[in-house]
């Protein structure tokens, strides 16, 4: 936030293996002057629907910020069922929901179940223009932390109905999604940020940082096309 200068809001993530420290780190992200708050449910053990949407619900009602849920059915053993969905977005201060299922058909019922009072974010496991095809709000996603300008001109161009120039667009951007898929997605944000000059480090361990063929094979992707360089003036392609 201190970076951030209040030029952008800063939505914090949070995310408890219990209701009370999920709740108790909401509100201190919030103390601290988050405007908003991206919501993890972490389980060792599976939690049924109605446990899901309690633990939602007590942290949107422990704070006065909008909440994003945040699902990623690859990684938790708790999903949000559309019923939950359904249900928690009519808590006056859950808007937004960054679903990571990688099917992009239940995006769209999302969309549809809670008639539009659930706005959709994707994430790297969809195509962000897609997304915003079918009436998602925008992409937030690692990829876009090593390609910002090009992913906020990818927004714009969505955004006025420009589809054509989004598709062509979203086409060279992909190679960085497939770079991220083939590796870790940490290890990969900090060598694109590393090659760009931002003295990021290597991941936190136990995480590892990329070898130097799969830094060498993934500047590659992050290149993509001709057309990827000559049009985004990406740093990558020049390294």
């Amino acid at each position: 936030m201190k970076a951030a200068r209040g030029r952008v809001p800063v939505v914090a993530g949070v995310a408890g293996m219990t209701t009370r420290d999920a709740v108790h780190l909401a509100r201190e992200v919030v103390r601290l002057g988050a405007d908003g708050v991206l919501a993890i449910l972490e389980a060792y053990f599976p939690v049924p629907d109605a446990g899901v949407e309690a633990y939602f619900k007590a942290i949107a009602e422990a704070v006065d910020r909008p909440i994003v849920l945040y699902t990623n059915p690859q990684f938790q053993r708790s999903d949000l069922s559309l019923p939950v969905i359904r249900r928690l977005c009519e808590v006056d201060n859950i808007r937004y929901i960054k679903d990571a299922s990688t099917n992009t058909g239940r995006l769209l019922s999302i969309i549809n179940e809670t008639d539009g009072r659930m706005r959709v974010f994707a994430a790297s496991a969809h195509i962000p223009a897609a997304v915003m095809l079918i009436g998602g709000v925008g992409w937030m996603a690692g990829p876009a932390c090593i390609v910002p300008k090009q992913s906020v001109r990818l927004y714009e161009l969505a955004r006025a109905g420009d589809w054509a120039g989004a598709m062509a667009l979203q086409r060279d951007l992909w190679a960085v999604n497939q770079a991220f898929a083939k590796y870790q997605l940490a290890a990969c944000i900090k060598a694109g940020l590393e090659l760009q000059g931002f003295a990021v480090g290597p991941p936190i361990p136990p995480q590892a940082p990329l070898r130097e063929d799969e830094r060498a094979i993934c500047v590659s992707c992050w290149r993509g096309s001709a057309r990827f360089s000559a049009r985004c003036g990406c740093p990558l392609s020049r390294t």
